[in-house]
């Protein structure tokens, strides 16, 4: 699931295929068959995310502040002084282990994503989401039955959730978070990433997303090419 979701951000970003459309309907099958998720629904969010990246109110991903994380310097100053106390920031470094990484995807994206496709009326992704669960419930409930599916299921999604958090929180949210200050947008690119060590398991393990500075700088560009 978690190389399924690095696959499905490269046909996302149309850096598979030369023709475009080509990118989007594998990209529906990926995501969609898959993984058991809307392409509309990453495609609204990401694009979002690459336009204005660690923008407070124009970049989703960041979001969780202040609800749960105080996030950035600039932000999190602010915070203090309006004196906003949704939540004991100050303990925040320990339960970010309870309720970032292990609750993003069982806990909020597995139901979240089934309410956006509805609600947008995007029925075609829709089929492709049933899809993936069709296939998911008649593969395993003959051989561990209703709960264990179920269980497995939930185990896949914990284990994604951790994976997926840690890969895309390392690379962004170092850096700095602020309002929108309509900075050009190579500079709003760069104060906004950073990258990870090279090595072959970091390659893997991110779907080369350790080069987030060059994914940003050029998301088009085929993964594998970013080390160049």
């Amino acid at each position: 699931q978690a190389q399924a979701g690095w696959l499905q951000h490269d046909f996302g970003h149309l850096s598979v295929f030369s023709k475009s459309r080509w990118n989007h309907w594998v990209h529906k099958f990926v995501i969609g068959h898959l993984k058991g998720a809307p392409a509309s629904w990453w495609n609204h969010l990401h694009f979002q995310h690459h336009a204005k990246p660690n923008c407070f109110r124009k970049d989703p991903d960041v979001n969780m502040h202040p609800l749960f994380f105080a996030l950035g310097k600039t932000l999190s100053v602010e915070l203090g002084v309006q004196k906003k106390k949704f939540m004991p920031y100050n303990h925040q470094h320990k339960y970010f282990f309870i309720i970032g990484p292990p609750a993003l995807v069982p806990l909020y994206f597995q139901w979240y994503v089934f309410y956006f496709a509805v609600q947008r009326k995007q029925w075609a992704d829709l089929a492709w989401m049933l899809s993936f669960y069709i296939r998911f419930f008649l593969t395993y409930l003959p051989f561990l039955g209703l709960k264990g599916t179920l269980g497995l299921h939930m185990l896949v999604r914990f284990i994604e959730s951790n994976w997926f958090v840690w890969v895309t929180q390392m690379n962004h949210i170092p850096m700095h978070i602020d309002y929108d200050k309509n900075v050009d947008w190579f500079s709003t690119q760069l104060q906004a990433t950073c990258n990870v060590n090279q090595s072959l398991f970091n390659d893997w393990f991110s779907g080369h997303l350790n080069f987030q500075i060059e994914h940003h700088l050029f998301p088009t560009m085929p993964r594998h090419n970013y080390w160049k």
